[in-house]
């Protein structure tokens, strides 16, 4: 039974195991955490979650750019809002620090929520 929210969450993020030192399987793992809560974000507004049965929820499209080198298996966070949700359509931001503050990578995703028909 979600109340309304207001669209804004933060997210500390980690990679338990320790990884090499490769920045390409950061960036892969941290593209993959970038999908994490945006939709949700979007939704805060209205009174449905993407786990409700009545409810069809997708990504629609997503973008992430990478500002400087980073580790995700040190602790990161995820500032993640949204501007804008109507007509079905969500739009989320997200942007990633390290532990001292650091942008890292930012984020946009637009998103589908929709009650599905009865019929």
């Amino acid at each position: 039974n979600p109340k309304p929210m207001k669209p804004h969450q933060q997210c500390w993020f980690r990679v338990t195991e320790e990884l090499d030192d490769d920045p390409r399987l950061h960036q892969v793992l941290l593209a993959y955490i970038s999908d994490y809560g945006l939709l949700g974000t979007a939704m805060y507004p209205h009174p449905m979650t993407w786990a409700m049965k009545n409810v069809q929820a997708a990504s629609l499209d997503h973008g992430l750019w990478f500002h400087r080198p980073f580790r995700v298996d040190d602790f990161f966070l995820v500032e993640m809002d949204s501007p804008s949700a109507s007509g079905n359509r969500g739009f989320s931001r997200g942007t990633f620090y390290t532990r001292d503050g650091v942008l890292i990578a930012s984020s946009v995703q637009e998103s589908l929520a929709r009650i599905r028909s009865k019929d």
